[in-house]
Order: C-alpha cells, then structure tokens, then sequence
C-alpha cells in the first residue's frame, strides 16, 4: 500500500474527531474532550510518519520521534482512562447522586476528571522511562515507535492499568443500565432534573460508544499483548543492565521484517484511525450534530461566499395577504334591486365636480370600487397610495323622482371611459351606520 491512502485516512480521522468539538466544549465534558484531543493528536502523528519514513529508514526528526514515541505510551493509558471516567459520570447521572449538584460539586468533578484523563496518561509517559530499553525505533513505512523492555515489569506499568480501567468502565455500564430499568418510566425526567443538559438519546449515545471503544480496546490490548509476548519475557537483570544501550535508534527497512509481523504492523497501525472513525460515527448523525452542521453552513454561505438569505419563501407567504382591492377583478355583478322592499330604489345623479373625479377606465373602477363607494355613502377620508394625497368627498342623496336615472353598468370595452351612476341603498341602511353592509353591496370585499 502506498503511502498517500493511508496519509489520507489518518488526517481525516484527525479532522472528523473534531466536528464534535464545539459541542462538547459548551458541555464542558471532560471525558470527550480528552477523547478528541489524543485521537486528533495520534492520527496526525500517524499521517506524518507515514509522509516522513514510507521508502526509508533515515534518522531524521529525533525530537519528533520523541514526542510521537511518548504520546503513543499515553494513548494506550488516555482511551481507556477517558471512556472510564465518562462511564462513571453518566453511571452517576442514572443514579440520584448527581442530582442538584452545588457549584463546588461540579467543580471537584471536574478536577477528578482531568485528573484522570490527563494525569494518568502523563504518569504512564514517565513511567514509560523505566521499561525504554533505548530511545525508539524506526520502521519502514510507519515512522518512529516507541520501544518497550518486554518484561514483567513492563506488563505492569505499561498494560495493566489499562485493562483494569476497560474492566471498570463494563462494570460502570452495567450498573448504569440497571439504574435505568429501575426507573426507565421516569427516565426522561430525572435527566432533566440533573441539569446536565443530557436527553434520553444522547445519554445512551455516549454509553454505547464507552462501552463500545472499551470493546476494541481489549481486543486490541490482547492481540497487542500477543504479538509482543509471542517469543515469551525478557528477564529483568538491573537499571543499568536495561538502559546499558539506551540512546540507540534501531531502525528496521521492510525487506528485514518476517511477512506475519508486516501484517501485525499494518493491523495496529489502523487501529489508531479505526478507533477515530468509530467515535466520529456516535456523534456525527445525531439530531445536536445536524443543528451544527446547518450552523457552519450558514456561517460559511454568509461570510465566505457572501450569499444573502433567500426571500422567495417570505415573498409566498406575503402574497397571500394582498388586500383585495390592489389585485384585478372582473366587473361587478348586476344588482337589480335591494332585497329589502320597505323603502323603494331612489337613484342618484353625481353632479358634475364629481363625475369628473369619477370618471375613471373600467380596471381602475374594479380595483379601486370598495373605497369609492365608501366614500359615496360616508363622509369619508380616504388616502390614495399612488398619488399621496388624501381625498374627501361629501355627498347628498336627492330623492326628486324626476332627476332619477338607470343604473349604471360599465361598457363591455374596458379601455373607453365612462361616467358611473351608482344606485344608493335606502335611507334606514345608511341612518345606521352599516357600511359593512354596502360594502357587501357594491364592492368586493367580503
């Protein structure tokens, strides 16, 4: 395999572990954050080394392999030391002893929380000195390694605190999961009582994806184990006698190394991005994940590509809401008579002041007929939107059956203007102030 796909693999590991960052950083959750900080660390290192050593065994970048040497004796400790001390935070939210916990409660938790994510594993890099036979080794297509005295003493300060936290963290899930069948009914709310900000689904997420990485974790610390005690333990003489050779660089070129052990190499060597893609997948499809995603995508059309939002939704909400009067309507319906027979029709002739006002084409009668006919039966103020001037018409009703005409119809042409002739309704309706009634009428509106 060359060295490009599995560069690749190791960097995107890096950066996907980090899409849950911004999360979990407002949770202030320890565990997590310790999680995200040794695997993003690990899988760079990872990729560099694979960039740096993949066609030679060169001794180059010694403080480099230094650091990466430590930092890999740190991780076996930090995974782990943080999947237990998650498991013993959400056994603790289950149970009713971190319920309305004080400031001070929190704060001493989190202590005891960096204490373990981050003190353990700093332990474990010191006391790594004492098993380190020499500096590291190099390896062909994999870059610099850390190099342990395989012993007795080695098992012990190396794997057993390890594989006791995995053991733990299994105990931890178990009484957490017995907690909720206790009060599985209630489940919802007690969380809600805790004030963790935790719901039912990301609660069970993080336990799931605890127990699972402590599930890889044994299965790799036990082929791990097997591959290096395969040839059994070294004795343990004296510190001197271990560290007679210690600033030697063993450095081992792919032609030397046996076919079986190529392939363990290449195994553990996945399992580092393996174990990074295996905790982007339990909280990268979440409904909190989603909200993030669409956050950095608005962020990102807004400042980057300096797209406005889009209107076109409000623009059809808006359109439903059109008064009526502004949108175009067909010609009014003929109204022979009221259909109230107390008072008979009187009709009415404008005098010529206000034909000239209402002498107007028949589309601007259709869209402006429910506030002219106001005007007509009201003394009414009305203020036309198009020329910014309000407009007052005071009318009287004369009731000379002589000066009576037909009503008016507007022609069938809608482009020749004409002089309207409106039929007033009976005096009773008007004494009564029911404008609504006219409108019902004579316009449009409903």
């Amino acid at each position: 395999m060359s060295a490009a796909p599995r560069a690749f693999a190791s960097f995107l590991a890096a950066v996907l572990v980090l899409v849950p960052l911004p999360g979990h950083w407002r949770a202030r959750n320890i565990p997590t954050l310790s999680l995200i900080a040794w695997l993003s660390f690990l899988n760079v290192a990872h990729g560099v080394n694979v960039i740096e050593w993949y066609d030679n065994t060169d001794i180059k970048l010694k403080i480099w392999c230094d650091i990466i040497s430590k930092l890999v004796i740190g991780a076996n400790m930090a995974i782990p030391a943080s999947c237990f001390c998650l498991a013993l935070r959400l056994e603790g939210i289950a149970s009713v002893r971190s319920v309305k916990r004080t400031h001070s409660d929190k704060r001493r938790k989190m202590l005891s929380d960096i204490a373990i994510c981050v003190g353990l594993p700093l332990i474990q890099m010191a006391l790594h000195y004492v098993v380190q036979g020499h500096r590291f080794d190099i390896v062909e297509r994999f870059g610099c390694q850390p190099e342990t005295y395989v012993s007795l003493p080695e098992f012990f300060l190396i794997w057993f605190i390890p594989i006791l936290l995995c053991l733990g963290t299994f105990v931890l899930g178990a009484l957490a999961f017995f907690h909720f069948f206790r009060r599985r009914a209630t489940f919802a709310r007690h969380l809600a009582a805790s004030n963790t900000g935790l719901t039912p689904s990301r609660y069970f997420r993080l336990m799931a994806m605890s127990l699972a990485l402590m599930i890889w974790n044994l299965v790799v610390f036990a082929l791990t184990l097997a591959f290096n005690y395969r040839r059994g333990l070294r004795p343990w003489t004296n510190w001197a006698d271990v560290h007679s050779n210690w600033l030697n660089i063993n450095r081992f070129p792919v032609f030397l190394i046996p076919s079986d052990t190529l392939r363990w190499t290449y195994f553990l060597w996945w399992t580092i991005p393996v174990t990074a893609y295996m905790f982007f997948a339990f909280f990268a499809f979440g409904r909190d994940a989603l909200i993030e995603y669409a956050g950095y995508f608005s962020w990102f059309k807004r400042n980057v590509l300096r797209m406005r939002p889009s209107t076109k939704g409000n623009k059809l909400k808006d359109s439903a809401f059109v008064p009526i009067s502004s949108v175009s309507s067909p010609r009014p319906p003929k109204f022979d008579a009221f259909p109230y027979t107390s008072q008979p029709d009187v009709p009415y002739t404008p005098t010529s002041a206000e034909t000239s006002r209402l002498s107007y084409p028949e589309t601007q009668y259709a869209q402006t007929s429910t506030s002219s006919i106001v005007s007509f039966y009201g003394h009414t103020e009305t203020h036309d939107e198009e020329k910014g001037h309000d407009v007052t018409i005071s009318t009287t009703r004369p009731t000379d059956d002589s000066e009576a005409v037909p009503p008016y119809y507007p022609p069938s042409s809608p482009s020749s203007p004409t002089t309207p002739t409106i039929v007033p309704p009976p005096p009773a309706l008007v004494a009564e102030g029911d404008n609504a009634s006219i409108i019902s009428h004579y316009g449009h509106a409903s």
